[in-house]
C-alpha cells in the first residue's frame, strides 16, 4: 500500500510532501517506509518493521491522519488495504 500527500502551493514556499509506503519484508513481517521534504528536493525516510499487518496498517493509519490534521492532502493511494 502507498499513501502520497502534499501540502497546498504556498506563494513563499514549494509544497511539501510526505508519503507511506506499506510492504511485506523478506522475513515474512512488515515494513512501513516513511519519506517527506520539500516538493524537488530530496526528503528524509525513516523505515519502521513490524511482525504482523494489523500493527502495521494501524501505524500506517495514525500517522496519515496527524499529516491530514497538519494541513496535507492526499494526492494518491495505491493498493489495497489487506495482507496479500
Amino acid at each position: 500500500m502507498r499513501v502520497y500527500m502534499q501540502t497546498p502551493p504556498q506563494p513563499d514556499a514549494p509544497p511539501r510532501f510526505y508519503q507511506l509506503v506499506l510492504t511485506r519484508d523478506l522475513l515474512g513481517g512488515w515494513s512501513l517506509v516513511r519519506e517527506w521534504g520539500q516538493v524537488g528536493s530530496p526528503g528524509r525516510v525513516k523505515r519502521e518493521r513490524f511482525t504482523d499487518y494489523e500493527r502495521a496498517a494501524e501505524t500506517l493509519e495514525r500517522l496519515r491522519e496527524a499529516q491530514l490534521k497538519r494541513g496535507y492532502r492526499t494526492v494518491f493511494v495505491e493498493g489495497d488495504s489487506g495482507p496479500p
